[in-house]
């Protein structure tokens, strides 16, 4: 009888351990089955908002340059940053910022004196890119920007100047400003109205490129939130 009440109990332990192993790939496959069916056709976006030399309107600066470089992961999933890429950039032509730089961007010129010029950011920017994954051939990504001047003029403007190749990656792109116009069938007047449109709180500095790509991201996460499936609109 003892025997016979161990062997029910064993059996009972084993019934009770596989249907536990079962319940955790049940939770497991759903989990995996919700993430590929969520709709979104990149896994991360980068949120990407150069921040450049610049003078008062009426006054022209032959190259503009790169003075800030920031770019934000945003997992598509969950809408959440989960890194960043933040260096400021060394002007060449024009290594002094004027004071209309310095009022708008809040950069000053401590903060550019001694930085990489852009072509040894672009390479820091590629190592990032290769840390976080986003080279693996498996992972699929795209840039985020706040209309088109960032990749269309700014950067490929002062690689030309500067004989350099930029990558491959940054010849697509997402302009938010239609991304949302597409959502809400209104087309929003830059990133201020881009926010009071959602109905999001702007952050920080405006003209602050991380901060920019701070709100920026606020606009990703909420389109996300409504649905919206993000795709390429630039190149």
């Amino acid at each position: 009888m003892c025997t016979s009440i161990f062997v029910s109990a064993s059996t009972q332990n084993i019934r009770n351990s596989v249907t536990c192993r079962s319940w955790f790939r049940s939770v497991y496959r759903k989990m995996a089955s919700s993430s590929q069916t969520s709709g979104q056709l990149f896994d991360f976006l980068l949120v990407l908002d150069f921040e450049a030399t610049c003078a008062p309107r009426g006054e022209t600066l032959q190259p503009q340059e790169i003075i800030e470089f920031p770019c934000l992961k945003v997992n598509t999933q969950t809408g959440d940053v989960e890194s960043q890429f933040h260096q400021y950039v060394r002007p060449r032509v024009h290594p002094q910022l004027t004071d209309f730089c310095t009022e708008l961007t809040g950069i000053i010129q401590d903060m550019v004196d001694g930085q990489p010029h852009l072509e040894a950011v672009l390479e820091m920017f590629d190592g990032w890119m290769a840390k976080e994954g986003l080279l693996d051939g498996k992972t699929t990504s795209a840039f985020v920007t706040c209309g088109d001047w960032d990749l269309r003029t700014m950067l490929p403007g002062q690689c030309r100047h500067f004989n350099i190749t930029p990558k491959a990656y940054f010849s697509k792109w997402i302009n938010i400003k239609k991304s949302c116009a597409e959502a809400t069938s209104v087309f929003p007047r830059g990133m201020m109205g881009m926010l009071s449109m959602l109905h999001l709180q702007h952050t920080g500095r405006h003209h602050s490129g991380i901060d920019d790509c701070t709100n920026i991201a606020a606009a990703v996460k909420e389109l996300i939130r409504r649905k919206y499936v993000f795709k390429h609109n630039g190149r």
